[in-house]
């Protein structure tokens, strides 16, 4: 086992991640930016290192000065956490070149499903259904106007390097093509250093369900059932939830050996989440691979009592997992608080917070690093608390949540915590009637 990790990240994750360590005797550095000097992940770390100025292309995403935290501290391990550095394989390859322990999957593996592309033509490979498409990336605007025009559209124009809805176009006609092609490939390059682009069938009515799964170094691979992630912004998530209402035993069982077969394809070590869009006749498609741990981790941990953190630091020190696969016992809903006006587009809110009181009670989880007198940096992003509810069922989650809402005071900055609360009484939401497309009639 590994006596000292460091964290290459910031936040409730980076507290997250701490939290397990000390809890298993490891030690733990953490770096940060002079705009996180104050942080809690500072604070509660055993060591902190300064790694450079405000901007994350300077200090979080500055593979050096990471690699020259770990050295200076004696760090045998590094827990990347999402974002950031965390499905970079240059970054992983690099740690490994320093003997230090990158707690997440091979550069090769991450190479391999890290580029969207790539990923859905070894998945082609692997026998995983995937959405009709170029297969991989495209040269040209009018080789993909070709291929649009064979799978039929509308269609989806989307980065190979892809995130976040970047590089992320709808295409309805030929007509509007060209001009969705140029400004995607535009928007890609700006925020990947990356203008590849990749053409896919719009599925209509989909629902964003997404398979937790962890693999050893041995060939053991088992999931951990599903999150629903279909409610999002431009591509953003913005509440999820496990089970999904939409789901099915056998729709479940389908997809979680679909997820296991992807994992063992590539010979999968460490966490990681197959990414499906799923038809309003659950038909599902393989979207993408997400190498690392999950933002929206903690509702999969809630429901089959288990600590995926822990298990990642295990994986990666070479302990076996079970191989057995995981099935939801509760409901366990996750709202993501943001330091954004939702009154106004969702602009963000950056500031001081002058008075907080978080949520608490049986079946309310919190996982933030803010404390009241804490400033909102406005160079990250904006999340800055996960509210999670579990109860015995569904709607008792919902009322749950409704009532962990009620009780969630930040001042100083506007937040999203309002609009949850109005999400938490939407009649389609308690039905649990709602596709990716939820966002584009909620009225706020």
């Amino acid at each position: 086992m590994f006596k000292k990790i460091l964290i290459a990240n910031r936040g409730e994750i980076a507290l997250r991640v701490i939290r397990t360590c000390k809890e298993m005797g490891i030690k733990t550095v953490a770096v940060y930016s002079k705009a996180d000097e104050e942080s809690l992940h500072v604070r509660f770390a055993d060591e902190a290192v300064c790694i450079g100025p405000a901007p994350s292309s300077e200090s979080y995403l500055k593979i050096p000065n990471i690699i020259a935290a770990a050295e200076i501290t004696n760090a045998d391990a590094i827990h990347p956490g999402y974002g950031f550095l965390s499905e970079n394989a240059k970054f992983s390859k690099i740690c490994s070149e320093h003997k230090i322990k990158f707690i997440g999957p091979s550069p090769e593996m991450i190479e391999k499903m890290g580029d969207k592309a790539t990923a859905v033509s070894t998945m082609n490979n692997a026998k995983v259904p995937t959405i009709p498409g170029s297969g991989g990336a495209v040269e040209s605007a009018e080789e993909a106007v070709k291929i649009a025009s064979k799978i039929g559209f509308p269609v989806m124009v989307k980065a190979s390097a892809g995130g976040g809805g970047k590089g992320m176009r709808a295409v309805w006609n030929k007509g509007e093509f060209k001009k969705n092609w140029s400004s995607a490939k535009q928007e890609a390059s700006a925020a990947f250093g990356n203008d590849e682009m990749y053409i896919e069938k719009l599925i209509q009515e989909p629902r964003h369900i997404e398979i937790q799964i962890i693999a050893d170094q041995f060939g053991n691979v088992c999931h951990l059932s599903e999150r629903d992630c279909s409610i999002q912004r431009r591509h953003q998530k913005l509440t999820e939830e496990t089970p999904s209402p939409f789901m099915t035993k056998k729709l479940r069982d389908k997809m979680g050996k679909a997820a296991v077969k992807a994992a063992k394809f590539i010979n999968y070590e460490g966490v990681g989440t197959v990414e499906f869009l799923v038809d309003k006749n659950r038909n599902f498609y393989f979207m993408e691979m997400n190498t690392r741990i999950q933002v929206e981790h903690p509702i999969t941990e809630q429901v089959i009592d288990y600590d995926l953190i822990k298990e990642q630091i295990k994986v990666a020190s070479g302990i076996r997992v079970s191989g057995n696969d995981y099935f939801p016992k509760l409901h366990s809903i996750e709202c993501r608080i943001n330091a954004e006006d939702p009154e106004n587009n969702f602009r963000p809110s950056p500031g001081k917070i002058t008075n907080l009181h978080l949520p608490g009670g049986h079946g309310v989880r919190v996982d933030t690093h803010v404390y009241s007198g804490y400033t909102i940096s406005p160079n990250y992003d904006s999340m800055i608390a996960k509210v999670i509810t579990t109860d015995q069922k569904r709607d008792e989650a919902i009322n749950k949540m409704r009532r962990a809402l009620d009780e969630f005071v930040i001042e100083g900055i506007q937040t999203t915590i309002s609009f949850h609360r109005k999400l938490m009484d939407n009649k389609d939401y308690i039905k649990g009637i709602y596709t990716t497309k939820f966002m584009e009639d909620f009225e706020y």
